[in-house]
């Protein structure tokens, strides 16, 4: 019988779901460097695991059924048909066992840092015995240190101890039932039949899941399947390597419709007065450009999440002053504001501007945006 799982959402409402599935022993907070990124185009849906975080704790052990059912009945609850699902350690696991027995409901498929099979089911018995017994604290030191290089956990020890206390916060009973659900995972011999289109990253350092067997069997033998090995990543390397794991999972992700995740950055960019008016303008002549400017300069280059919506509006300001392109200036300037800029923010890219792009040509950038401010109150 599912369970009701705990869920937070960020970004549009009306874009494409994406469900996150973590790690054993962690939270929807695992998920935090990947959110900022990742909303901006899709609707994030993050879910503690039965007998983590904020879900409830039955009594286990638990199936890998149980865990992707709950996911079902999640998608059940929020109307969502189909998504989009990424997925860490057993989070991955979650997301192999929903594209085998559930195909249509996984649009595209990303699995982190997880295996198809496990190894001797005695290790996940001990350790479900051993938490049962003395708590999640007695294994959280063991297991993050597993989670991250040598490096990382000398250079960055808060993010570390945030993790460990995930797992040492973690129900004893949710903990177990969970090593039980994976002591039975193995879906070696179903691979084949994942259609969905599918991108495996694994940690070159990884002691948890090695590529080895894990990922590289997962890759041989799903179709089509990408495999990516991030050097410098141990086991979570969503935080290890996030800049990077946010690049793959946009692009691979946003892959599915440029042009709608075009769309839902030009209108929040720009406005949907703005858009609507574009599209009222669109003949047959000029519908390949539009089409061209949705799909590559807003669904290809915005989407990314290298950098943040500010430095991007920054930047092009800087470049239509560069340029005189003075009509298209006055729409960002009001773009500018629209996300957040104040009117002295702009007046110093302006002022950057006048060094290296020419005075007079500030000047006049200076002007227009003084029309613009009055035009919308600023």
């Amino acid at each position: 019988m599912s369970v009701d799982l705990h869920h937070t959402e960020s970004g549009p409402a009306d874009a494409p779901p994406l469900l996150l599935g973590g790690s054993l022993g962690t939270t929807t907070r695992m998920w935090d460097p990947q959110v900022e990124a990742l909303s901006t185009v899709f609707r994030v849906i993050r879910f503690d695991h039965r007998g983590h975080g904020d879900s409830p704790v039955p009594e286990g052990p638990y199936s890998m059924a149980d865990l992707g059912g709950d996911v079902i009945a999640l998608m059940d609850r929020l109307g969502i048909e189909r998504a989009h699902y990424a997925g860490l350690s057993i989070g991955g696991m979650v997301g192999q066992w929903l594209a085998v027995h559930h195909p249509g409901r996984i649009d595209r498929l990303a699995l982190l840092a997880t295996s198809p099979y496990t190894g001797p089911a005695r290790n996940w018995r001990d350790r479900a015995a051993l938490v049962r017994a003395e708590g999640t604290g007695a294994v959280a030191d063991s297991v993050v240190e597993r989670w991250f290089t040598p490096a990382f956990v000398k250079e960055r020890p808060a993010e570390v101890a945030v993790l460990r206390d995930q797992v040492a916060s973690t129900e004893p009973e949710g903990y177990a039932g969970c090593c039980g659900a994976i002591e039975t995972h193995d879906v070696r011999e179903d691979l084949h039949r994942i259609s969905a289109p599918t991108l495996v990253i694994a940690g070159a350092d990884d002691p948890s899941t090695p590529p080895e067997g894990n990922a590289e069997l997962i890759a041989e033998r799903v179709p089509g399947a990408r495999l990516v090995v991030l050097e410098e990543a141990a086991h979570l390397l969503s935080w290890q390597r996030s800049a990077k794991v946010n690049t793959l999972l946009t692009q691979h992700f946003a892959s599915a419709d440029r042009h709608d995740a075009g769309t839902r950055v030009r209108r929040a960019v720009l406005g949907d007065g703005h858009v609507d008016r574009a599209r009222a303008r669109t003949t047959g002549f000029t519908e390949p450009f539009q089409d061209l400017i949705t799909r590559y300069a807003w669904g290809e280059i915005w989407t990314r999440p290298g950098l943040d919506r500010r430095t991007r509006i920054c930047m092009v300001l800087t470049a239509l002053v560069a340029h005189g392109h003075w009509d298209e200036l006055a729409m960002h300037v009001r773009a500018a504001l629209r996300n957040g800029l104040e009117p002295d923010e702009i007046g110093e890219v302006f002022l950057q501007a006048a060094v290296y792009c020419g005075v007079p040509a500030a000047n006049r950038a200076f002007g227009i945006a003084q029309e613009v401010f009055a035009e919308q109150g600023a």
